[in-house]
């Protein structure tokens, strides 16, 4: 699917049951957290997805995309398993990684996710490698790179990007500007205004658009996809957005204010989208609400059916690794 997601009322369903989903998914797993139920770590992108919904709706179900340690929307919006999902955060046999990738490495090839990454900027290389493969191979695909602001002061963005320009790769590099490369402030990291400006040192184009919108996040990748699938090369899209939770569970805030936050849900994408598309009569409140007991309902579900499979065996860790003897 690659239409708008104003382009009729079943693309604006799509749109607004995607964003609930990955909402109440990043919920549940907060409060698992937050009850010793679950363990490691993650990384929450609540108050950011219409980044990963806008960007995934402008994909074919072939295309490809590399995602981040801040990913479960990304692997949501490409139409990730929810149960094999939250059954890999849980180190259950039936994850997507049989539980032992958990939350900062789940991959799901089967719909294009070609897996997060631990490593800040890790994906960057990875993505740029996969649209060699396609672009040498003949295939029509296209691959979608998300990463943080963060991860465009690493050098494996900048070697990346410029290899995929110099090809002209069919790859689009899209930031999720959340501000924040952990707790340091993209005012403080960065020279430029905008992580899109430094496109034109590589050649390509770049384009800076409101990250909490979902049809313009939507309007700017589809434009980037569909050059690079007409093999003009990469596009640097920025979508500034803002992450309402910390870096990670162990954040404490410190380095923001309550006032700014306040001001950044007030933002809120889902809350916006909904406006919008009652104010243009695609859906009534009765569908609205459908839509938000249709996200709850399935998510309650997944972590019915996870917490019922299987624990990961530790006797099988070593099985599928592959190293010289």
């Amino acid at each position: 699917m690659t239409s708008a997601p104003l382009a009729d009322a079943g693309r604006a369903r799509h749109a607004l049951l995607t964003m609930w989903t990955i909402r109440r998914f990043e919920e549940a797993v907060d409060d698992l957290f937050a009850r010793g139920l679950m363990h490691g770590t993650m990384h929450l992108s609540i108050g950011q997805e219409a980044s990963a919904t806008g960007a995934c709706m402008a994909l074919r179900s072939d295309d490809a995309i590399t995602s981040t340690h801040r990913g479960h929307g990304h692997c949501i919006g490409k139409g990730a398993d929810l149960t094999r999902m939250m059954a890999e955060l849980l180190a259950k046999e039936t994850g997507y990684c049989r539980g032992r990738g958990g939350s900062m490495h789940i991959a799901d090839v089967a719909t294009g996710n070609l897996g997060a990454n631990g490593i800040v900027a890790g994906g960057i290389p990875i993505a740029t490698g996969a649209a060699l493969a396609y672009q040498l191979r003949g295939e029509d695909r296209v691959v979608a790179c998300f990463f943080g602001d963060g991860a465009a002061n690493e050098g494996a963005f900048h070697e990346a990007v410029n290899l995929a320009a110099i090809w002209k790769l069919p790859v689009v590099f899209i930031c999720e500007n959340n501000k924040y490369g952990m707790s340091f402030s993209t005012e403080k990291s960065m020279a430029v205004a905008h992580v899109a400006d430094r496109a034109s040192a590589y050649g390509i184009p770049g384009v800076t658009v409101d990250g909490n919108d979902v049809e313009a996040v939507h309007a700017a990748v589809a434009d980037a996809v569909s050059r690079a699938r007409s093999g003009a090369g990469p596009t640097l899209v920025e979508n500034v957005t803002y992450r309402w939770k910390g870096h990670s569970k162990s954040d404490k805030n410190l380095y923001r204010t309550k006032e700014e936050i306040a001001e950044w849900r007030a933002l809120d994408p889902i809350v916006r989208f909904e406006a919008v598309v009652q104010e243009r009569g695609l859906l009534d409140e009765a569908a609205v609400q459908a839509v938000r007991d249709e996200a709850m309902q399935a998510m309650r579900e997944a972590v019915r059916a996870a917490n019922a499979a299987p624990d990961a065996d530790p006797s099988d860790l070593l099985d599928a690794v592959f190293a010289p003897a």
